[in-house]
């Protein structure tokens, strides 16, 4: 297993955590901490013991957004730094035919905000906050921010929220449906792991095929939608999986899914 400066990676059981890990600057991203949460996520979408992911921060932060302290300036863009170097964290979440769950302690701010919004699902503890900061810093939001507020909560909502820059507290984030739950803090990392062991026993190629599916109805139409429905079903009645599924749905047992 790949060993990191910035992000820890470990297993438990079919779940594998994967940790933001720069404390000591409330887990914001420089160059370094974007590399290597790109490549954890990566091990985690090739490893075929894993199942679910839970995505978390080291310390009192989920994460801070990116680090300004390291400066602004540099031989790159913006704009390069966006499409080269965070994108891919973005890529890999969507694309891994896993869910990922995203545990929000402390805050998730700017373009933390945006990776925790940008996994398949959200457990923040009660104590904590998603903040978009831009406007008092004279920046868009990014990291595909704007798409994800504006698809999850009208344009009128997110824009006041951007523009507005308050703290979202945990209650408020259930309300708008940005999180999924809330939980106490000292059982963040505990109930996500379990919420993670739950999915994994779950059918992994229908949780595959489902989010690739739900991901695509997110931004397209019904008739497109429909049409990927209909091949995926059709590949997985086929599967080894969905035989086992039925028999133990008729043989009032659990059922053994292999991914096969």
């Amino acid at each position: 297993m790949t060993e990191y400066e910035t992000v820890r990676y470990t297993r438990d059981d079919a779940v594998a955590i994967v940790t933001i890990n720069r404390p000591e600057a409330m887990n914001s991203f420089d160059e370094l901490l974007r590399s290597e949460l790109a490549a954890a996520l990566t091990d985690a979408a090739e490893d075929h013991n894993v199942r679910a992911v839970v995505l978390i921060g080291e310390g009192r932060s989920f994460s801070a957004g990116a680090d300004l302290k390291a400066g602004m300036d540099g031989e790159r863009s913006i704009e390069e730094i966006l499409q080269s170097s965070y994108r891919p964290i973005f890529e890999v979440i969507s694309a891994m035919p896993k869910p990922v769950i995203a545990a929000v302690n402390g805050s998730a701010a700017g373009i933390g905000m945006s990776i925790a919004l940008a996994c398949d699902l959200l457990i923040i503890a009660d104590n904590a906050f998603l903040l978009s900061p831009f406007t008092t810093i004279s920046l868009v939001p990014d990291g595909g921010l704007n798409w994800l507020l504006v698809h999850q909560l009208g344009y009128r909502q997110a824009f006041q929220l951007s523009v507005e820059s308050d703290r979202i507290h945990a209650d408020r984030c259930v309300e708008l449906g940005l999180a999924n739950k809330s939980v106490a803090a000292d059982a963040l990392l505990e109930e996500s792991v379990a919420w993670g062991k739950r999915l994994a026993e779950r059918a992994p190629l229908s949780l595959a095929a489902t989010k690739k599916v739900m991901r695509h109805a997110a931004a397209s139409d019904w008739a497109s939608t429909f049409d990927m429905e209909a091949p995926l079903q059709n590949s997985l009645r086929a599967s080894t999986d969905c035989v086992e599924g039925v028999s133990a749905f008729l043989e009032k047992r659990k059922a053994k899914f292999t991914g096969s």
